[in-house]
């Protein structure tokens, strides 16, 4: 006869410390624990709670510009520098981590419209409507000074000003935007090549991160242009009703874009099936001035002229999350950063903010049970999330008020237009009219 004895090592459960944690042994059969639902739903509610408390995105305001912020651009050489250029012609490059100005990049005569940087992160692009682009040399953020940044290493001067300005990934070729598309090399003085497709000058442009000889361009016709380098042509447009301000491609996934409308509204497309949109963001109650993806590819920022920014997911209608101040005015420019962690909004109050990607999180090194007891509270969250009380606040978010009204109204005027197109088809004969699907309908015709 065998006899089962329960044994115990002393090793499993004596702590070597006196501070270490006591070890706690548990049996998880659901039959022993019936309240275990009931528990955990608590937790989620408390979890929600808490979140919503501790939400303080807001981290602080870098200010030193005399005029509005128009544009910026990340360096991927440093994970916390950016650089910023304002309607004065001033070209700043900060660092996030002080707040703090590193340098000035001094030279342009009129607004600054367009930066970017090399994919070495040691040139800097920046052009304006001066007619001008000239190229700087970047220096450390440890204020090197052997890097002279009151002269520019180059200034190429055109016959028209300048929109926009992106470069190309991993060569020496940048474009920029305006009475058309030119495309420059580092060591030329001349655009090496001229895309036009229309009269109207172009708003935005940007390169492709996964085929760098495809670029995408707006236009102030509200025309939406892709071109190839390789065939030295356009090969497809799209004309929507209202004008597209700003244009970016997924980093993770390089066929999709996202174009930010003057219609308040966002736009995802399949650069392969432009006849209508993946998906509509929206949320905003005025233009939306510009938009940035995550590094992820999971997310993206918009900025917009009601003076808020908010964050999307890329398959997302509604936002998840939206930011404001009271001093905070039109947004004209926004970026992520490197590590996907903060978020930087250029305004028209001359001020740069950095934001918290993630409104809650808890800034700092994170000890182990820290991190768990995070990743369990949100388990539990996305475990009760359709329930509706921890529904109500997780998406419950503090609006202004001419923000909140400006919603209201666009609701209504959107229900009244609903209610006219089905009464229209009500009394239609029947086939003689056929309705567009929402993501079709603002896209008027396609050309290629």
């Amino acid at each position: 006869m065998k006899v089962k004895v329960i044994s115990r090592s002393t090793e499993d459960f004596t702590r070597e410390r006196s501070k270490d944690l006591q070890k706690v042994f548990r049996n998880y059969d659901p039959n022993l624990h019936t309240q275990e639902k009931a528990v955990e739903y608590t937790r989620a509610l408390n979890a929600a709670k808490l979140e919503k408390i501790f939400a303080k995105p807001f981290i602080g305001a870098m200010d030193g510009h005399i005029d509005a912020v128009s544009c910026m651009a990340k360096n991927p050489n440093h994970l916390k520098a950016i650089f910023s250029g304002s309607m004065d012609g001033d070209i700043r490059l900060w660092d996030l981590a002080t707040r703090k100005t590193v340098c000035q990049f001094p030279g342009h005569q009129g607004a600054v419209k367009g930066l970017t940087s090399s994919t070495n992160g040691e040139l800097l692009v920046s052009c304006g409507t001066d007619c001008t682009v000239r190229l700087w040399k970047v220096p450390s953020l440890n204020f090197d000074s052997t890097v002279d940044t009151s002269k520019p290493s180059a200034i190429y001067t055109w016959k028209h000003a300048f929109r926009g300005v992106d470069h190309q990934w991993n060569s020496s070729i940048f474009a920029t935007a305006g009475a058309q598309v030119d495309i420059w090399d580092h060591n030329r003085s001349e655009p090496i090549n001229t895309f036009q497709w229309g009269n109207d000058s172009v708003i935005s442009i940007r390169f492709n991160p996964g085929e760098p000889n495809l670029l995408a361009t707006s236009s102030s016709d509200r025309g939406v242009v892709l071109y190839d380098l390789r065939t030295s042509s356009p090969f497809k447009k799209i004309i929507m009703q209202t004008k597209t301000n700003s244009i970016c491609w997924n980093p993770m996934e390089p066929i999709n874009f996202t174009a930010a409308n003057e219609d308040c509204n966002c736009y995802t497309f399949d650069a392969r099936k432009l006849d209508e949109a993946k998906v509509v963001h929206k949320d905003h109650v005025s233009a939306v001035m510009d938009v940035d993806y995550s590094p992820t590819g999971r997310e993206f920022v918009t900025g917009s002229y009601d003076r808020t920014v908010r964050i999307f997911n890329y398959n997302g209608d509604h936002s998840r999350e939206i930011y404001h101040t009271k001093r905070m005015q039109r947004v004209f420019c926004v970026r992520y950063s490197c590590d996907a962690s903060y978020v930087i909004s250029g305004s028209d109050d001359t001020n740069l903010r950095l934001w918290k990607s993630k409104a809650a999180e808890q800034l700092g090194v994170l000890l182990p049970r820290e991190r768990k007891k995070h990743e369990y509270h949100d388990a539990l969250k996305a475990r009760f999330k359709h329930l509706p009380e921890i529904r109500r606040i997780v998406k419950h978010r503090h609006l202004p008020k001419p923000v909140y009204k400006a919603a209201i109204l666009r609701r209504t005027v959107t229900e009244a237009e609903n209610r006219k197109e089905q009464r229209r088809q009500a009394h239609s004969a029947p086939g003689s009219s056929s309705r567009k699907p929402f993501r079709k309908r603002k896209i008027i015709k396609e050309e290629s």
